[in-house]
């Protein structure tokens, strides 16, 4: 609430009608009202110390003095008018008693004195009709009052001589109706609310007094009954009331508790929004816990939750000057991510799937170690990032799905031919054979890729048969060593890993052409220890000639590594 809408709500109060309802509600108000002004005095000293601070004259109109003589100028006389009603209703209340004594004082009479039958109930049913008349009297004479009244109605009733038929038929009467009334003050006692149990148990005893006697034998077992029901019931109300403030103080503990955890949370250093954030949502959830703990005894109810506001509010009021010095250092970070958005969207469109997903992904490592920019501005940049990062990686997606579906028909092709292969009859001439087998390999290499989880299998499949028919072939000497490597070589061009096979066939004859060379290396250096003795000469000559074939070995295996192709 505003100002102005204490005073308009305060004017509204006071109009309406029923004190003791009004008064609550107004008494709420000012405690609003109240806080309100408490609040608003610290915003006022905090605006003097930060102008005090910044070197500002603070000059700022005092508006509290006027609003507070105001709502008060209010408040006071309805008060004072509300105290006056109260002293009126007292004073009422005690001319009630005044007047409900004398009605005893002459039911008494009539009971003492009246010797007409017609004139005695006349008599009392005209004090009756006074007594349910007149109105409250003090709470302290009302038990002691009404008994001595009950007391006196029974006596009536059981000393005065009436005909029998009159009375039998009245005893019988009340008998039942205070009965049916034993039966609804049961009933009472399953009612849950207690708040209805309470008043409509106050009711039905008023009922119980107000109906006359009945006969002797009988109002002994009914009295028994009607007290027992009355007497568990208020037990099972002040157990109610027990249990009440039991948990009122539970929830007092409860809070002071939760007062304690915001005290060391205060006591935590922050340096970092992460840490903020952090005990942030500590703060939030200390408050959640809160809200869920229900009222404490009045009296302390008020002051525990205006320290626990004042700490929520200690919090809320750091992290807002931390973030405010922190929004500059989110603002640079801002400025690197927007030139890492600018990198991405010149890499989206490409189709240099393998490279560009590596280099997207190196970004989105970057942007990770960049930080985050704060919540004026990570929210807004992330989405940018991220829709522009999803739509290569959907493009690459839809690709390689397309790729897969194009698999699928190479390898069908591939299982084709190896069914193919392995049904073929080779021709007699050797020469021919190789070139059919040629033939296969060229055009089992030629099928592109197929599905990484099958491609082992359907390499393995096309190799046994492939290698199979080879070994068929009666081919002998150095003619068998070559066909034999271009087989295999061709055989490792079908494969889906190519590239990595022929380029460690590759390596594997580098390695062997260097370690000929060491050993031809050996063989010359042992050249310089021969004489030029008979003997000796004949030695060199082996040596030599072991040079001269590893030699040959070397173009030999140069030879071969031309026969490799550059995948």
């Amino acid at each position: 609430m505003e100002k102005k809408e204490f005073i308009d709500a305060l004017n509204a109060l006071t109009e309406k009608e029923g004190f003791s309802v009004t008064g609550k509600e107004i008494s709420a108000l000012r405690i609003q009202f109240e806080d309100y002004l408490l609040e608003a005095t610290r915003q006022y000293q905090i605006a003097e110390l930060k102008a005090k601070d910044e070197g500002e004259a603070f000059d700022e109109e005092d508006w509290m003095t006027s609003l507070k003589e105001e709502f008060y100028s209010i408040y006071g006389p309805f008060k004072e008018k509300q105290k006056a009603l109260k002293a009126a209703i007292r004073n009422e209340e005690e001319e009630n008693l005044k007047k409900k004594r004398v009605l005893i004082n002459q039911l008494k009479e009539v009971i003492n004195k009246e010797e007409n039958i017609g004139a005695a109930f006349s008599a009392h049913k005209e004090i009756n009709k006074k007594w349910k008349a007149v109105g409250d009297i003090p709470r302290s004479s009302r038990h002691d009052m009404q008994q001595e009244y009950s007391r006196l109605l029974e006596e009536f009733f059981y000393n005065i001589n009436i005909y029998k038929e009159i009375k039998d038929y009245d005893f019988k009467k009340n008998y039942e109706t205070k009965k049916s009334l034993v039966e609804q003050l049961k009933k009472l006692s399953d009612n849950e609310n207690i708040k209805e149990v309470e008043a409509n148990i106050k009711k039905l005893q008023n009922e119980w007094e107000d109906i006359g006697p009945t006969k002797q034998e009988l109002w002994e077992e009914l009295k028994e009954d009607y007290w027992s029901t009355v007497k568990t019931i208020y037990d099972r109300i002040r157990s109610y009331y027990n249990e009440k403030r039991e948990q009122k103080q539970e929830n007092l503990v409860k809070k002071k508790g939760l007062i304690e955890k915001m005290k060391s949370v205060l006591e935590l250093e922050r340096d970092s929004v992460k840490e903020w954030n952090k005990h942030t949502n500590e703060v939030l959830d200390i408050q959640k816990e809160w809200k869920t703990i229900g009222f404490g005894p009045r009296k302390q109810n008020e002051e525990v939750w205006k320290n626990f506001r004042g700490l929520c509010d200690e919090f809320f009021d750091q992290k807002s000057e931390f973030f405010e010095e922190a929004q500059e250092e989110f603002d640079k970070i801002a400025v690197q991510k927007e030139k890492l958005i600018e990198k991405v969207d010149q890499l989206k469109d490409s189709t240099e799937w393998k490279d560009t997903a590596y280099k997207i992904i190196e970004i989105q490592k970057q942007w990770k170690k960049t930080g985050n920019a704060g919540r004026k501005n990570e929210p807004r940049l992330w989405k940018k990032f991220r829709a522009i990062c999803n739509h290569f990686f959907d493009a690459k997606k839809a690709h390689f799905e397309e790729q897969e579906k194009a698999y699928d028909d190479n390898l069908k092709a591939k299982e084709t031919l190896v069914e193919e292969l392995k049904s073929v009859k080779l021709d007699k001439d050797q020469e021919k054979s190789i070139e059919q087998l040629k033939d296969f390999s060229d055009r089992f290499a030629a099928i592109g890729f197929i599905p990484k989880s099958q491609k082992d299998a359907v390499y393995k499949s096309y190799k046994e048969v492939l290698d199979g028919h080879y070994d068929s072939l009666d081919i002998k000497g150095d003619k068998k060593e070559e066909i034999l490597f271009e087989a295999r070589i061709n055989t490792l061009k079908g494969s889906s890993n190519s590239e990595r096979l022929l380029e460690n066939e590759k390596q594997t004859i580098r390695t062997e052409i260097t370690a000929i060379k060491q050993q031809i290396n050996q063989y010359e250096n042992n050249l310089g220890f021969f004489a030029n003795s008979k003997g000796a000469n004949a030695l060199k000559e082996e040596v030599e000639g072991k040079i001269a074939k590893e030699y040959q070995k070397i173009e030999q295996l140069k030879a071969k590594l031309k026969m490799i192709p550059n995948e």
